[in-house]
């Protein structure tokens, strides 16, 4: 007779809604994250370098997933006692582990960008709106 394997543990299982990683996933795969994590692989950077790099980003939204990321433990905020203070940003090492990955994706999503757009309009073609 064979073992049944042993129950999944829902803390560590994405797909249960108790999971708390799924708190986790909504902020690294947020509109934002991604590219809040992509911007700080190459190293530390003050707000408004990470805010210049992400066009489109509010201030708002970027100190909010800046925040995010700090509490998630993905990011480091580190001020400089100067006058005015000098705040900059750089990954942890669970945050550059997590940079590896989602290069890869972003690098796939360069790749595949224009096969993406043109199976969106073959879409948006058969499929008229209305």
């Amino acid at each position: 007779m064979l073992a049944s394997a042993p129950a999944a543990d829902p803390t560590s299982d994405a797909f249960n809604n108790d999971c708390p990683g799924r708190t986790v996933i909504s902020h690294i795969a947020s509109r934002w994250g991604i590219l809040v994590l992509a911007a700080l692989r190459d190293g530390p950077l003050r707000f408004s370098a990470i805010r210049d790099r992400i066009d489109g980003i509010s201030e708002k939204m970027l100190a909010q997933n800046l925040r995010l990321m700090v509490r998630d433990g993905l990011v480091d905020r580190a001020v400089e006692p100067t006058a005015p203070p000098q705040v900059s940003y750089a990954l942890t090492p669970l945050g550059d582990e997590l940079t590896v990955p989602l290069q890869g994706m972003l690098d796939w999503v360069a790749l595949r960008a224009h096969d993406i757009v043109a199976a969106q309009d073959r879409y948006d073609r058969s499929h008229p709106a209305g």
